[in-house]
């Protein structure tokens, strides 16, 4: 289909296709299996600039939004999911910074980042607050000039890796949510360290550790917004950036789909090409009419949270849950067409569907978003009957 981009925009999906056909394809296979971070890939996405895709171009970047990170994200995900958030979360890590940051903060690291000169990445996850990130225990308490930092986070995409955290602590445990704050931590602060890089089912390139704050200070300078903002910055950073992982699953399930039709084009039994078959024509069918929609879906919500509607949690939660919901299936059903050799790592279909497993869970499980879904619709329905 036509969705009627801007040249500006063709030409950075067209670049994107470019570096995952030329640089990614060759070696996912080996960063997989090898479990290696993909740093001379992000090297090439650096002097590219598709770091800056979605900073403002006062910062260095494009100033394009939403929608132009998922078009890259998307490309990216059609050769590695591995790859693709690895690149994906410098932008979340960003986003906090984007939103809610001075304007000092914001000359001081977007424009390192729009660079890709240091990757960032986001901290919210603890090891016991995953869905209800508010049970956050991570606690800043300030002392003078300075913010002391103790607690862990855990399962952080490009912990260890990027060199600017945005992390989400609890300056004031009375209040709930609204005693979460902000902060941006740099690598190589007294008192901050990683734990050991996690052996993953799928994105197994992409690095995930944990974040361990033993009286780390942070200078009161690097609170993002004010105290107190921590989880509204959080949730205003997940509402633009769930469409880009329902980006991620478009592409995964894009690429499942093509090696599917290729297989079954040439693959035989009784005969014939099993793609002549109906029940082999009909999965392919409904595979390709899911992907479609998803990316519909995908690309309507990234347009409209470019548009600076006030209230996008809804469709921001329908543009990962649908996608990533329909990736896993997508995958699945890839390597039954394959049949045995699906199953096989020669082949890239079980990598995608280990891959597009992570998309129903980070971000927010696929059962929050539709909690999330449901009480929107609850408040629409009062509000209606209101008027």
């Amino acid at each position: 289909m036509d969705y009627f981009f801007t040249e500006e925009q063709k030409q950075i999906q067209s670049l994107a296709r470019r570096i995952a056909e030329e640089k990614i394809i060759p070696v996912r296979a080996e960063l997989d299996e090898k479990e290696e971070f993909p740093w001379d890939i992000m090297k090439v996405c650096a002097e590219t600039g598709l770091f800056g895709v979605s900073i403002s171009e006062a910062y260095g970047g494009m100033g394009g939004g939403s929608l132009e990170n998922c078009l890259v994200v998307e490309e990216l995900s059609k050769a590695c999911l591995g790859v693709s958030v690895s690149y994906a979360a410098s932008l979340l890590g960003a986003y906090p910074i984007i939103l809610g940051g001075s304007e000092e903060q914001k000359k001081r690291y977007l424009p390192q980042i729009a660079r890709g000169e240091r990757l960032a990445a986001f901290a919210l996850t603890e090891p016991n607050a995953g869905s209800d990130a508010q049970a956050i225990r991570t606690e800043a308490k300030k002392v003078g000039d300075e913010y002391i930092l103790n607690g862990t986070k855990q399962w952080i995409t490009n912990g260890g890796e990027a060199e600017i955290y945005t992390v989400i602590a609890m300056t004031d445990r009375t209040k709930g949510g609204r005693g979460a704050t902000a902060f941006i931590v740099e690598k190589g602060l007294e008192g901050f360290h990683f734990g050991k890089k996690e052996k993953k089912l799928g994105i197994r390139a992409s690095a995930t550790r944990e974040l361990i704050f033993q009286d780390c200070k942070v200078p009161k300078e690097n609170v993002i917004g004010r105290e107190g903002m921590g989880f509204i910055l959080a949730m205003r950073t997940f509402d633009r950036t769930r469409p880009g992982i329902g980006a991620q699953a478009v592409g995964v399930a894009q690429a499942a789909l093509d090696e599917a039709v290729n297989y079954a084009r040439e693959r035989e039994q009784f005969d014939k090409k099993i793609i002549s078959f109906q029940a082999v024509q009909h999965m392919l069918a409904d595979m390709a009419t899911q992907i479609e929609a998803a990316r519909a879906l995908v690309y309507a919500v990234a347009r409209y949270i470019d548009s600076n509607p006030r209230d996008t949690s809804k469709v921001s939660a329908m543009s990962k849950v649908f996608p990533s919901d329909m990736a896993m299936k997508v995958t699945v059903d890839a390597i039954q067409i394959f049949g045995g050799y699906g199953y096989m790592r020669e082949y890239p279909v079980e990598k995608m569907m280990r891959d597009a497993k992570i998309l129903q869970i980070y971000e927010g499980t696929n059962q929050i978003q539709r909690n999330v879904i449901a009480m929107e619709l609850i408040k629409e329905a009062v509000s209606r009957k209101k008027k």
